[in-house]
């Protein structure tokens, strides 16, 4: 057991307050890891402000980190390694087996019920109280324990302090796009909201060809960063009606709609949007 430093929430709406917590060793299947660098998500807000995981919880959930210590069972990785935290998964359920974690049948246990995968907790509060961990990470703090299914070992040349947003919002643009919408060279796909994920959509789009890459936004300064990274029309839909405008662009309407922002109205233009018989329609409820 070793005392620690995370930022932890006692009750629903309090700010996060910087405390010491104890964490308990590494079970076989875990893998302690000093933290370098974390990234911050607006899920990381819903998670304090209540109603996701059981207070008090350790929030974060983009962990970048060197490993320190490792279970008896874990071979993936050893002390020193480079690595990037993720969401927990079991490993063993179908979905999981088929390649696709994301889908495992125990994700919202394991990342928002609080407790480590055998039911027990590594953090504590000084008078013993148990604390959530929160994707099964807390990555908030100097150091954490995490299972060997959370944990990603990356190249040591790459800056670690970059590295956070792969274990959240970079993977969850870019993986819908590439993972599950798979569009063909030639098909379009409209980008609604270009934060991290909207930009890492684009990005993969751009990576998997798509004719157009339509990117819509509020903020111009959004928007000079998606053409970047390579948006091929872009909508400042403060300014113009998006949905009009993409029917200029794409008459017969696009073949994939993404949102990122979580608004109704702007999920309902997503959606009219979209062609005929379109091919799918993505939702991403993500922090933009």
């Amino acid at each position: 057991m070793m005392k620690i430093k995370a930022a932890t929430v006692t009750h629903a709406g309090d700010p996060l307050s910087i405390v010491d917590v104890q964490l308990d060793d590494p079970q076989a299947n875990e893998v302690l890891i000093k933290i370098v660098a974390t990234g911050v998500c607006h899920t990381d807000a819903v998670g304090r402000d209540g109603g996701t995981t059981p207070m008090p919880v350790a929030l974060g959930h983009e962990g970048a980190g060197i490993v320190e210590r490792v279970g008896s069972s874990v071979s993936t990785v050893k002390p020193g390694d480079h690595v990037v935290l993720s969401f927990a998964y079991c490993g063993n359920c179908s979905n999981c087996l088929a390649g696709h974690p994301g889908m495992c049948t125990h994700f919202n246990e394991l990342n928002f019920e609080g407790a480590n995968h055998d039911g027990s907790h590594r953090l504590h509060l000084d008078n013993g109280e148990d604390v959530s961990v929160f994707f099964g990470q807390s990555s908030f703090a100097d150091h954490v324990v995490a299972d060997v299914h959370n944990v990603v070992k990356v190249d040591p040349e790459v800056d670690l302090r970059l590295l956070g947003p792969l274990g959240c919002g970079i993977q969850t643009g870019a993986g819908t796009v590439l993972n599950y919408i798979h569009p063909k060279f030639g098909d379009s796909i409209v980008v609604f909201g270009t934060g991290a994920v909207g930009l890492s959509a684009i990005m993969a789009a751009k990576i998997a060809g798509v004719a157009h890459i339509i990117a819509i936004d509020i903020f111009d300064n959004r928007l000079a960063l998606a053409n970047e990274l390579g948006a091929t029309e872009t909508i400042n839909s403060k300014v113009v009606d998006p949905e009009q405008r993409v029917r200029e662009i794409v008459p017969q309407g696009v073949d994939y709609s993404i949102d990122t922002t979580g608004v109704s109205s702007v999920i309902k233009t997503a959606i009219h949007v979209l062609k005929q018989l379109a091919n799918a329609f993505c939702l991403v409820l993500a922090a933009t």
